[in-house]
């Protein structure tokens, strides 16, 4: 082992010796080679190999254990005869250095997030991706003083660790407020805050030891706040924001109100209260209004009262809201009528919710059940068993599909009984060869029977369908409640196609998922269809405007009831305030020049008015008497559709002009989203991050944490999208 190292060693020096003869005596201005030893290869060294070694680069031996920066700043404060020097010249002024490493000549490393980036002798790149990933402004790196390099030796690094536990010993039973009078301390302070918000972590993360230590090595003279402090801090910054919030609220047209239940760790219940609406450059808008502590037996019954007085703390009207969409935990039907006869708002049930029931009712066919308790078992079984598991482990590694893991799946989440039935057909052979291999395998747990395997294998392909309508909805174009009806009558196609040659089993379970979907959604009432606001907010959307799951009656019908509508909209609007749209010049120069011919064959009827040959032969005109904004709705009926995968609220920004009656409209129902929570949320076989997170924030400030948390980020894109679009504005101007 020695000979090795020391031919490594030797091979090492040699390298070094022609570098040196390669550049000669010239001094590096600002980089410094950096020395990294091999950790296995050190401690292994003889004495007089490691003087050599420092001889040759004339410094001093760097320690392995010290960090990154410590080494290059002892580096730095060494000259080439091994005592620290002043003369070292560092270029890097700008405080963007603060969170870079430099690698190199062409790259720096972010201290934050660890993303290489690369260098040309400019901060301009550094800077950007500070502001744009990590929100640190230009305001705030101005305000950084340039880091003050410490004594680089083992003393200084081992005091510095021990000030940091003391601080942190001293700081767990009292905790002082930070005299806030370094600009740097305003900046860790403020980021600590951030943190928080961020990443929704209580504020007795400050008394985290592991937090504390890491606070105390990288910033020593930094205090750590007090969760007191840190509270008052929070309620500024709340409230600022939700001053912005309340002056973006009031540029909406209408806004639909979702109110989610939710239950903490300790089963305490929590009702958020949201604001969805679409705005002016026809971006989607969602943000949280409040979410506060509800008793279990008056979650629903005063939840109309709830949501008004939140409405008026943002200075928002109950007429202003357009309908409530919510995931009760009561009978929807008496949550509503209060709804509708005092506030004049149409309450709607979450898409996931009510998809979670019809399958649940689907379920509970007897042979279903019995199939799913025992694969439960199974799974039980392996999971508990760590010599079944070894067992099952080296069979999957035969055939190279240690990838595959059996799921249990959960009562509240119906994709996980999908994924529990899919693991075990793909690992059928397996577990059965384990069963029969194993002493206890049959004796404690039971076998699926051939019955069982199949009726699992013509289940699956069902339940497939629902999880793909699932993925259909957690796309972006498809977020609002415009998709929702295609969706579910494509559910109801799609399932009944794939039961006709299945068993009597499968059969009844199709026709029970079809019967509640039909009823929930009312498929077969044409009168609750044409009142639904998901079949308006479809025909709004120029991908499903044909409405082709309608009847062709039903179809004029609707056509029908969107013209009223229309009309009933825009007399309640003043004539000031109401601009409708007006050709312009060129179209009207295309119009003349096709007229041309027409208006040489007018002849005087018998009153002495001029009347055109189609007059005569095919009677007056419908469209000239039409009123505007029902020739509007005409041209968009007759528009082509678009592709599926278009996103309706791109189309509409870019045909706005063409139809503004219609776009109107459009704009309030296609603001309906499908689900209380994202999709993503609402659909997902596990609990989110958010969902864990927040059922562990202390109840004082929970409301201000998810409040920041959510709208932060949101408000901040939307004042960039609004100058990104000024910008372009006076570029074009």
């Amino acid at each position: 082992m020695e000979d090795v190292n020391s031919r490594r060693v030797t091979d090492f020096l040699q390298k070094c010796v022609k570098l040196e003869d390669n550049e000669g005596d010239a001094q590096p201005k600002e980089e410094i080679i950096e020395v990294q030893t091999l950790p296995v290869l050190a401690p292994s060294y003889p004495q007089p190999v490691q003087e050599e070694i420092s001889m040759v680069f004339n410094t001093c031996a760097v320690p392995a254990n010290l960090g990154p920066c410590t080494r290059r700043r002892r580096e730095k404060g060494s000259g080439h005869d091994g005592t620290s020097t002043s003369l070292y010249v560092d270029r890097r002024k700008s405080k963007v250095w603060n969170y870079y490493t430099k690698l190199g000549d062409a790259y720096v490393e972010c201290n934050v997030c660890k993303k290489q980036l690369s260098f040309h002798n400019s901060t301009t790149t550094m800077r950007e991706h500070l502001v744009r990933k990590h929100s640190i402004r230009d305001t705030l790196l101005s305000q950084l003083k340039d880091d003050q390099v410490s004594e680089p030796d083992y003393i200084a690094q081992e005091n510095a660790i021990k000030r940091a536990r003391q601080l942190t010993t001293e700081n767990n039973s009292q905790y002082h407020a930070v005299s806030c009078t370094e600009p740097r301390t305003d900046v860790i302070l403020e980021l600590v805050l951030e943190m928080i918000f961020r990443d929704l972590h209580p504020l007795s993360v400050v008394k985290d030891k592991g937090f504390g230590l890491l606070i105390g090595y990288l910033e020593p003279s930094f205090i750590l706040p007090s969760p007191v402090q840190l509270s008052s801090m929070l309620w500024h910054r709340y409230n600022v924001v939700k001053q912005h919030l309340e002056r973006y609220l009031q540029t909406a047209q209408s806004i639909v109100i979702s109110a989610e239940f939710w239950l903490s760790h300790p089963n305490q219940t929590y009702l958020t209260i949201m604001t969805n609406f679409i705005d002016g450059e026809w971006r989607r808008a969602r943000c949280i209004l409040e979410t506060q502590q509800v008793h279990e037996n008056k979650a629903e019954s005063n939840l109309g009262d709830r949501l008004y007085s939140v409405l008026t703390d943002f200075g928002l009207s109950n007429k202003s809201v357009f309908c409530v969409m919510h995931d009760s935990q009561q009978d929807l039907e008496a949550n509503s009528v209060p709804l509708k006869s005092v506030y004049g708002w149409t309450s709607l049930c979450c898409a996931a919710h009510l998809l979670h029931l019809c399958v649940k009712v689907g379920l509970e066919v007897e042979q279903v059940q019995e199939a799913l308790s025992t694969a439960r078992s199974i799974v039980c079984y392996f999971q508990q068993d760590a010599k079944a598991t070894c067992s099952l482990n080296s069979k999957l590694e035969a055939i190279n599909k240690t990838k595959l893991k059996l799921v249990m799946d959960t009562g509240a989440r119906w994709i996980t009984t999908i994924e529990m039935c899919e693991c075990l057909l793909d690992l059928k052979w397996a577990i059965m060869s384990v069963l029969e291999e194993h002493p206890k395998g049959t004796t404690v747990v039971q076998n699926l029977a051939d019955h069982q395997w199949k009726l699992l294998q013509d289940l699956v392909p069902v339940m497939r369908t629902l999880k793909i309508a699932t993925s259909f909805l957690r796309e972006e174009q498809n977020f609002s409640i415009s998709s929702l009806m295609p969706c579910i009558h494509g559910i109801v196609t799609a399932i009944g196609q794939q039961s006709e040659e299945a068993s009597g089993v499968i059969k009844t379970v199709v026709n029970n998922i079809r019967s509640e979907l039909t009823q929930r959604w009312g498929i077969l009432d044409e009168e609750k269809l044409l009142e639904s606001p998901a079949v308006v907010a479809s025909f709004l959307d120029p991908r499903f405007k044909e409405m082709r799951f309608l009847s062709p009656s039903l179809r004029s019908e609707l056509h029908k009831k969107i013209k009223s509508m229309l009309s009933q909209f825009f007399n309640h609007q003043s004539p000031a305030s109401t601009q409708f749209w007006v050709p312009n010049t060129d179209y009207k120069a295309e119009v003349g020049e096709t007229g041309n011919q027409l208006s040489a064959h007018k002849e005087r009827g018998p009153s002495g008015q001029s009347q055109s040959m189609y007059d005569i032969l095919l009677g007056k005109d419908p469209t000239e008497s039409m009123p505007e904004i029902h020739q509007q709705l005409e041209n968009y009926i007759v528009e082509p559709l678009c592709k599926r995968s278009t996103n309706p609220l791109d189309w509409w920004k870019n045909n706005e002009h063409r139809f503004p009656s219609v776009a109107r409209l459009a704009r309030q129902y296609l603001a309906i989203p499908a689900t209380v929570v994202p999709p993503d949320q609402a659909f997902a076989p596990n609990e989110s991050a958010l969902e864990h997170r927040r059922g562990v924030l202390a109840p004082e400030n929970l409301d201000q944490i998810l409040f920041l948390h959510q709208n932060f980020d949101f408000l901040e894109s939307m004042r960039n999208g609004n100058e990104n679009l000024s910008k372009n504005a006076h570029s074009q101007y």
